[in-house]
């Protein structure tokens, strides 16, 4: 087995329930048409800029810090699933 298959991508586009504690990311686009607009109304618009600031103890739900105001939003992780970002 060579070094290079250990270091294959996954295609697979990443989202916002993907981040870690304090891990940062720019989203992309978002992949539920139902749920855009509530997204887009609380701030999550293609371009901004988001950070996991917390889990819950159970993991659900989770808060995104959203752009650079320091806005705070809490979402449930399956809401989450469909902000996808950028890599």
């Amino acid at each position: 087995m060579s070094s290079r298959s250990a270091q294959v991508k996954t295609n697979a586009p990443r989202s916002v329930k993907d981040l870690r504690l304090g891990e940062s990311g720019t989203i992309c686009c978002l992949e539920d048409p139902e749920m855009a607009l509530k997204l887009l109304e609380m701030g999550c618009i293609p371009g901004t800029q988001v950070r996991l600031n917390s889990r819950a103890p159970l993991g659900c739900p989770i808060t995104l810090v959203v752009g650079d105001e320091d806005y705070t939003l809490s979402l449930r992780v399956s809401e989450a699933a469909t902000i996808l970002l950028k890599d």
